[in-house]
């Protein structure tokens, strides 16, 4: 019971960063749940997918609301990513299920989705600054809200293998589809809202991680009470974080939490879960039966 109310305040921590920063759901949650929690890392890469999907569905809901989304970018990284998640999920199951090095890779691919993502959220000013300069530099691409259909079809190739690079990395870690699905559609489309990009990001990882997450779910790396635990904790301070976002301290909180994500991706990477060795049966006692003389 204990246990349980430690995933229930693994939920709320999560989801408070969450609803205060925007970001930190899938690359806080699944470390928090190795790391602290001692889950086995495909069991809390697999929930943490569910629970993505479930959470950002809630997201997206509003943005379709407000027509923050830009469907055919999210059909296209969806032709990527999809094939991609489901690809990447059937290679899981046929040819690693049984590997040595399982556990080992997967918390490795963790680390340097971590690293990564702490980087983009600590620099992300910086970054957000070099492509605004872009955008004020570029010229003869549509500046208003409803983005023009040739621009889109123009990149559709790059948003296709974008799609695929995020389907492969989020299914074998579930970190990244909404840091890289961002910077990548930032640097894309440069003159597109910013509200749109996010938007769209939203929910194009709501069907990758939906998808990605069955993908574990028929492989058997989902803990479904676990899920109900997290979603129980996150939801309220979800909607609590929100309401106070405009209260706190947004820079400094992305810069702990971007440091933290860091030190914990390079801890993944120095030190990876490793698969537990087979437990050694012990030979069956040999009884000796005395000869009779």
């Amino acid at each position: 019971m204990l246990t349980d109310f430690y995933f229930i305040l693994a939920g709320l921590v999560v989801g408070f960063c969450v609803g205060v920063t925007g970001v930190g759901g899938g690359s806080l949650m699944t470390p928090i749940l190795i790391s602290f929690l001692k889950v086995e890392p495909h069991i809390a890469i697999g929930t943490d997918l569910l629970y993505a999907a479930i959470s950002k569905f809630c997201g997206s809901l509003v943005h379709a609301k407000k027509l923050n989304i830009v469907w055919p970018i999210v059909f296209w990284l969806a032709v990527g990513s999809i094939p991609a998640s489901l690809a990447t999920t059937w290679a899981l199951e046929h040819f690693m299920g049984g590997a040595k090095e399982y556990k080992k890779a997967l918390t490795i691919i963790l680390g340097g989705m971590l690293i990564l993502t702490g980087v983009s959220i600590v620099f992300r000013s910086k970054i957000e600054g070099f492509f605004n300069r872009i955008k004020h530099d570029s010229a003869g691409v549509p500046t208003h809200p409803n983005i023009d259909a040739n621009v889109i079809i123009k990149h559709k190739a790059w948003v296709v293998f974008m799609g695929v690079v995020l389907g492969f990395f989020v299914t074998l870690s579930s970190v990244g589809a909404g840091a890289f699905g961002i910077m990548a559609l930032v640097i894309l489309f440069p003159n597109l809202p910013m509200i749109r990009i996010i938007g769209s990001d939203v929910a194009h990882a709501v069907l990758l991680t939906l998808v990605a997450g069955l993908g574990h779910l028929k492989a058997g790396n989902v803990d479904t009470h676990l899920l109900m635990l997290l979603l129980m904790g996150s939801i309220p301070a979800i909607i609590v974080g929100t309401l106070l976002s405009s209260h706190l301290p947004d820079r400094a909180i992305r810069r702990v939490l971007g440091v933290t994500l860091m030190l914990l991706g390079t801890n993944f990477i120095i030190n990876p879960v490793k698969a537990k060795a087979a437990p050694v049966t012990p030979p069956p006692a040999t009884v000796v039966v005395p000869s009779r003389q």
